[in-house]
């Protein structure tokens, strides 16, 4: 096996210069444009009532609609009506989706950013017109509104991003029915003479059949959701507007703490009654500019992260989750890596720090468009702590657009500057540039210094990523890359998994979309994929994995899949494993075969399922994971996830079992009421932990939190002295309103 990996690692390095020698192939621009449609100005007034029996709705035109899936192309078994219009300060889209069956019609949540298989009405609105990020804008047939950032042309999905806009529907005996309005102040967009140009999907979700049909007609080789297959609109005579949203909160509580006494002979309570205020503040500078500013911040009522053990050499990833951190928090990414989680930029570096909150005083965030640029400015300063100093945190990014609408270029530069004189700048250049059809490339080059190290060195504190790929959902995909990143990059507010190496990664696929008579919609028979990555200090391998895959879709959205899996792990020093269990130092070959099926998500009960068995290092490893869907009503749905992995070292008599269980519950009386309750228990930490966030939302923007989170530990003489029952309880309350000047 290792013979085998060195012989592919000479061969990619051969074809890495090959790789590199195409970008010269970038020579020339886009010469084919979209002539944009107008879009009706309302000649009349509309009352957002969800019944849409207004004579200037009638009036305007229903956009053209095409079947994207189950069958490009098909013929749609219902009639969709969707309509867009605007006046002076809105946006405002309309939808008449009847149906045949209209007790078919699936509505299965109530609570805000939700969707458990529900049939939708979506917009989606490339605001600034640059073929690369969106905003996305979606509703049931409820009222329950969800919005997301889309950035990465429709390849990378935000969905803590929340903005201010409204919605109503209604249903009667032929089908549901909406309006949207959208304030042109919750969406940037770019001026253009008297004019504003703006990219715009549109499109319904039918549930109980798979079936969505879209507006413009987007081929389903590529996502729906694609911003640079957009159709073009333009609306006239609109003014910018620049309201300053001011959004103060008050919170009290308490929290309870099982601390070790100072002699670790046994644990001591600690109460503390928590009483604090602060102030959001949100201003349109300009139409396509937008600063945010913040003090004494808050994440009281953010869900609490997915507890993971680790079963790999690498530190574990969680996302985030906050949303102050979240609007077109896309412009920020510089990813290194393609087999792990390497960032320049990981935005949980700020305020947290080994799991634990550190206060952040304040700081600004200021993200848009200038002229033919897009920036990011971010600032946060944190107060001192029992175990970091207080330090400011910095980051700057700027890209626009060059050869062509599809591709880009730009840097960043992030500070994490300590009041003790520690300090970690990182920068870098990067560019994606759209080099013929589907087919990309992707250019990046990072640096840190700091103030512990020399930083003479050129290649130790370097990172680079060069990665050519085809954007394809349909006929032939691949993708080949190399990576390297030497052993002093650590930027301060990145995230590292794996450092001091060179990968070479490959990835090449086919996939058939089938015809309208088939019971299939696409069939993936074709999908490897692999990399091997080496240690710059010997060149000796350190990880490989060879992938094959395959994979089925039912047209009801089913489906079926198999892997087949061949690893290979040099360890310099053993690993530890939970249970005592050592992994000792040396060469690991190990494979695995795994597979799954996943129900079609219009089900009121579904189930997913996985499994998988093969060795493991020098043992056997069996996994096995359920995923269920309860959509008991639109007032309650249950979701549960089990997670094991049963592994066994027979030669050294060692073993251990992992399982992890996840209960998620969610509750609401209506659009404004909800309760929604987040279990977690797995047997390695032997900790069960409750969170329990209830949320009246009188209107967007005016919130009442109450939040609730406890740890109980179930296995109270694993360690000695004794471990409480129940640890690091905390009850608050949380009130915002918002002030729009």
């Amino acid at each position: 096996m290792k013979n085998i990996v060195s012989v592919f690692t000479r061969k990619s390095q051969v074809c890495t210069f090959v790789f590199l020698g195409l970008t010269l192939l970038i020579t020339f621009r886009n010469l084919f444009s979209q002539e944009p449609i107008p879009i009706d100005r309302l000649s009349g007034s509309i009352i957002l009532d969800g019944i849409i029996d207004e004579k200037v709705w009638l009036e305007i035109s229903p956009l053209s609609m095409t079947m994207y899936q189950p069958t490009f192309k098909g013929k749609p078994t219902e009639i969709t009506e969707i309509r867009i219009a605007y006046d002076k300060d809105y946006l405002y889209a309309c939808g008449r989706f009847f149906d045949s069956d209209p007790s078919g019609i699936r509505s299965y949540t109530l609570y805000r950013d939700s969707n458990f298989g529900d049939d939708s009405f979506d917009i989606i609105l490339d605001t600034f017109n640059d073929k690369e990020n969106a905003l996305w804008f979606s509703v049931n047939p409820a009222g329950v509104r969800v919005d997301l950032a889309i950035s990465n042309d429709g390849n990378g999905r935000n969905l803590n991003w929340n903005t201010f806009w409204d919605v109503e529907t209604s249903r009667d005996e032929r089908g549901w029915y909406a309006e949207i309005r959208i304030p042109f102040s919750s969406l940037g967009f770019k001026q253009q003479s008297d004019r504003i140009i703006i990219g715009l999907i549109a499109s319904r979700m039918i549930s109980r059949k798979n079936e969505r049909v879209v507006f413009p007609s987007i081929s389903d080789n590529r996502p729906y959701s694609t911003p640079s297959k957009a159709q073009e609109i333009s609306l006239t005579d609109i003014k910018s507007q620049n309201p300053v949203y001011v959004t103060p909160y008050i919170m009290g509580g308490s929290g309870r703490i099982e601390k070790l006494d100072k002699e670790g002979t046994k644990y001591e309570r600690e109460t503390d009654i928590e009483r604090d205020l602060g102030l959001d503040i949100k201003y349109n500078i300009t139409s396509n500019l937008t600063l945010d500013a913040t003090v004494n911040t808050d994440f009281a009522q953010v869900e609490a992260d997915n507890q993971q053990v680790n079963l790999t050499r690498f530190s574990l990833f969680f996302p985030e989750k906050r949303r102050f951190f979240q609007e077109r928090a896309g412009i920020f990414n510089f990813g290194t890596s393609m087999s792990t989680f390497n960032n320049l930029f990981y935005s949980r570096s700020i305020g947290l720090h080994e799991g634990k909150e550190v206060r952040i005083l304040g700081g600004a965030r200021l993200i848009g468009r200038s002229g033919k640029w897009d920036v990011g400015l971010l600032n946060m300063q944190t107060e001192n702590s029992e175990r970091l100093p207080s330090e400011n945190f910095g980051v700057a990014r700027v890209r626009r657009q060059v050869i062509n609408e599809n591709s880009y270029a730009g840097g960043i530069v992030t500070s994490r500057i300590g009041d003790d004189g520690t300090y970690n700048v990182a920068y870098g250049m990067d560019g994606i540039f759209r080099v013929a059809g589907d087919d990309y490339l992707l250019l990046r080059f990072a640096r840190v210094e700091e103030d512990d190290r020399d930083n003479s060195s050129f290649f130790d504190p370097v990172s680079f990523i060069a990665l050519w790929q085809r954007r394809s959902l349909a006929g032939l995909n691949y993708h080949l890359g190399v990576c390297r990143s030497g052993k002093d990059y650590r930027p301060g507010m990145g995230f590292v998994s794996r450092s001091d190496y060179t990968e070479y990664n490959w990835r090449i696929s086919y996939d058939w979309f089938m015809e309208e008579e088939s019971r299939f919609r696409q069939i993936s028979p074709i999908q490897f994929w692999g990399f091997v990555a080496t240690r710059n200090s010997d060149g000796n391998v350190e990880s490989a994995q060879f992938e094959y895959d395959t994979d089925l879709h039912w047209n009801s959205g089913a489906s079926v899949w198999a892997d087949a899996e061949l690893y290979y792990e040099n360890l310099t020093d053993d690993l530890d494993f939970p249970e005592d269990t050592i992994i000792p130092a040396g060469d690991h070959s190990f494979y695995k075969i795994e597979g799954g099926y996943n129900m079609a998500p219009g089900r009121l009960f579904r189930t997913n399922f996985s499994t998988g068995v093969g060795t493991f290092y020098d043992g056997w490893r069996t996994e096995a994971g359920v995923y269920t869907t309860w959509n008991a009503s639109r007032h309650f749905s249950l979701v549960l996830t089990y997670e094991g992995n049963f592994v066994r070292f027979p030669d050294r008599d060692q073993k251990f079992n992992a399982n992890q269980i996840r209960l998620r519950i969610n509750t609401a009386l209506d659009n404004k009421l909800s309760l929604n309750g987040f279990l977690q228990y797995n047997n390695i930490s032997d900790i069960i932990t409750p969170n329990f966030r209830f949320r009246y939302n009188f209107s967007e923007g005016n919130d009442l939190w109450f939040v609730y989170n406890e740890g109980f530990n179930l296995e109270r003489d694993r360690l000695e002295p004794r471990l409480p029952f129940s640890n690091d309880r905390t009850f608050l309350m949380k009130y915002t309103y918002t002030f729009k000047k």
